[in-house]
């Protein structure tokens, strides 16, 4: 139970009055296009834009008519939220409903799979129905495994089976774990394409209405090991084959993502030389594997795949910026002209595509461009703007990234990115250094609406790729930020210090700003450097590595949690919360009730301790929100009261 802080720490429970602060309204304000779909024809784009807190709508529109957008979904986002609609038609799409409710007190995530005309008529729900007899309740709602091309409304749906069945009933179910159906999206017509089948996990199909691959999940004494086996299916044939391992705990085998049909192979990525590389695996008896793309500095990380058939067409990793290569000469020689001939186009992604691949959705941006969607016409060659992704942001100049090398103590350089107030001299500013979170993750060069805010404010924003980010292999990513918490928090620290040692940074003007684990290591590195930050504000932080594996308690990944977490002397050394007496800087707090990926209580003990430590401290709780605090007015008041807290306690005017 939260204890009443008096004195030194105070809490809200926060409702949320609009921030008088423009800017942080404006950059805390969600994307302003969360998704966006083209129908099969090319004809219809079907988009979805936010709403008041957590709501979302979803609009369709006929731009070869130029007609208007037809409302045609919305979600109040209290609790159900739209995740993502794709047309299985010209005239219908099929959607993703998500919402995080409460059962025993805990937070669980809910979803299921809906189905509607593009004029909002014929709404229906598409995943499984659960009787009245079914032994459990059924949390997953299903997954689109294919788009069925040219099969007008039914698509290819993952669905979990739960038995069903009752003493003295003679009428039971008795279908059980995850399998393949065939569903008409219009009638709810079903036929099953792969019986369910128990500890299945996964499923890829060739774009075409076959599935080729299964995979499914090994145990070790009822709980999940980490490790996924996967069979295939021959051309032509019905029986599984034994195609491998992929181990989720060590990163080790080779991990299936995209079949293509016409070489008779499946892409994935496998370790080579400690890096994820992209190889291509033969789908018949000689299984053969070959060396596709990898990289000698970082991980190979992203298939691009493209269109209804999700077809292969090139692969991309990030140096200093993402780069793509693609196999297709078309889309190369696409991606290179676009680039140069939209305004402010470093990066370009390719999203929709029509069934004869003739028009598509673009999107592109940069670190000073939020970014645009595009509607590009091959047949023409013209590109038309769709949406801006943060329209909000249009007046602003936002401030170009750089990648630096940051000098750690022991000599090695840690590859990270600075953002600097614009027309200011870089010299003896108030600066952040925001640790990114994962730990199994990397910040990548591009825009960042949190660094840009503070930068807006007149910080220096450096965010470092410490060890123990994902990205560079196995050498940089060592046991994982938790395990390896000293070298990881170390590199945060040193990034500090080199903001000082270069004139960049005032050192009585030095704070931390991270989220989830960037929350972590903005409190530990107080607890390594009680002098070197001057404020802190952690955003839905993990605090207490012990209490972080009882969480898993009762789940089925118990076994892969603790693992990862580990056991020793860094649980206590590595916990900011258990060493809250050498913490010395002011610390505010945010963290959503409903929050999934690390508990409210983490924050809550971590402010107790604080307490009785006699440091300063703020906690401000999100009753109904998640770990990603995803509501306009939460952000700009998150951003409003951190910018407030940390010019406050560095007495900057």
């Amino acid at each position: 139970m939260l204890k009443q802080l008096i004195l030194f720490t105070a809490i809200f429970m926060s409702t949320v009055a609009v921030a008088q602060d423009k800017a942080a309204v404006d950059f805390g304000a969600r994307e302003g296009v969360l998704d966006v779909s083209l129908s099969p024809d090319g004809t219809k784009i079907a988009y979805i834009i936010p709403d008041k807190g957590q709501g979302s709508r979803l609009y369709t529109v006929d731009i070869a008519s130029g007609g208007k957008s037809v409302p045609a979904l919305s979600a109040s986002g209290d609790p159900e939220r739209l995740s993502y609609c794709e047309w299985v038609s010209n005239a219908r799409l099929i959607c993703l409903i998500s919402m995080v409710l409460r059962e025993a007190g805990e937070p669980v995530s809910v979803s299921r799979l809906v189905a509607v005309n593009a004029d909002g008529t014929e709404l229906k729900l598409v995943s499984n129905r659960q009787g009245y007899n079914a032994e459990r309740f059924s949390y997953f709602g299903g997954s689109l495994i294919d788009l069925l091309p040219g099969d007008d409304g039914a698509v290819l749906l993952g669905r979990e089976y739960v038995p069903e069945g009752r003493t003295g009933s003679l009428i039971s179910k008795s279908d059980e774990g995850f399998g393949v159906d065939r569903v008409d999206t219009k009638t709810l017509a079903t036929k099953s394409v792969i019986r369910p089948t128990r500890l299945a996990t996964e499923y890829i199909s060739d774009g075409s209405g076959t599935v080729r691959i299964m995979g499914v999940m090994k145990t070790d004494a009822g709980y999940d090991s980490g490790v996924r086996r996967y069979v295939y299916r021959p051309a032509g044939g019905t029986g599984w084959q034994p195609l491998g391992e992929y181990d989720n705990t060590t990163d080790s085998g080779f991990n299936p993502y995209a079949v293509d049909p016409t070489d008779n192979a499946v892409y994935g990525f496998e370790k080579f030389e400690g890096r994820f590389a992209l190889y291509k695996v033969k789908l018949d008896d000689s299984l053969t594997k070959t060396l596709i793309f990898n990289r000698p500095d970082v991980d190979v990380d992203n298939l691009i795949t493209l269109g209804r058939k999700k077809r292969v067409i090139g692969v991309s990793f990030a140096t200093e910026k993402r780069q793509a290569v693609y196999f297709d000469p078309t889309f190369k020689k696409l991606g290179s002209s676009l680039s140069k001939a939209l305004p402010d186009a470093a990066l370009i992604h390719f999203g929709g595509m029509s069934a004869d691949e003739q028009k598509l959705i673009v999107w592109a941006g940069s670190d000073t461009n939020p970014g645009q969607y595009y509607y590009f016409d091959k047949a023409t060659n013209n590109v038309s703007p769709l949406f801006a992704t943060r329209p909000e942001l249009e007046g602003y100049k936002l401030a170009p990234v750089k990648a630096v090398s940051i000098k750690a103590a022991d000599g090695t350089l840690i590859p990270g990115y600075l953002t600097l107030p614009v027309g200011v001299e870089a010299k003896g500013l108030p600066a952040i250094v925001m640790p990114h979170g994962g730990p199994s993750s990397r910040d990548e060069w591009g825009f960042d609406w949190l660094a840009q805010y503070f930068v807006n404010q007149g910080f220096a924003v450096l965010q470092p790729n410490y060890r123990g980010s994902a990205g560079y292999g196995d050498g940089w990513y060592q046991e994982n930020g938790f395990q390896s918490w000293k070298a990881a928090i170390s590199d945060v620290n040193d990034s500090g210090r080199w903001l000082v040692s270069e004139g960049i940074a005032a050192p009585d003007k030095l704070a931390i700003v991270g989220w989830s684990y960037g929350g972590y290591a903005a409190l530990q590195s107080a607890v390594l450097d009680p002098q070197l930050f001057k404020a802190i504000v952690a955003v839905a932080p993990v605090t207490d590595l012990g209490r972080l594996k009882e969480e898993y308690r009762g789940y089925m990944n118990l076994r892969v949690a603790r693992d990862f977490i580990g056991s020793g002397p860094h649980i206590t050394e590595g916990s900011p919360a258990r060493n809250a007496d050498k913490i010395k800087a002011p610390v505010l707090l945010f963290h959503g009730a409903l929050d999934r990926n690390v508990g409210v209580y983490q924050s809550q003990f971590m402010a107790d301790q604080l307490r009785d430590a006699g440091n300063i401290a703020e906690l401000v709780l999100y009753k109904n929100l998640d770990h990603y605090l995803d509501d306009s007015a939460v952000r700009a008041e998150l951003l409003q009261k951190s910018s407030t807290f940390l010019k406050g306690k560095m007495q900057i005017k």
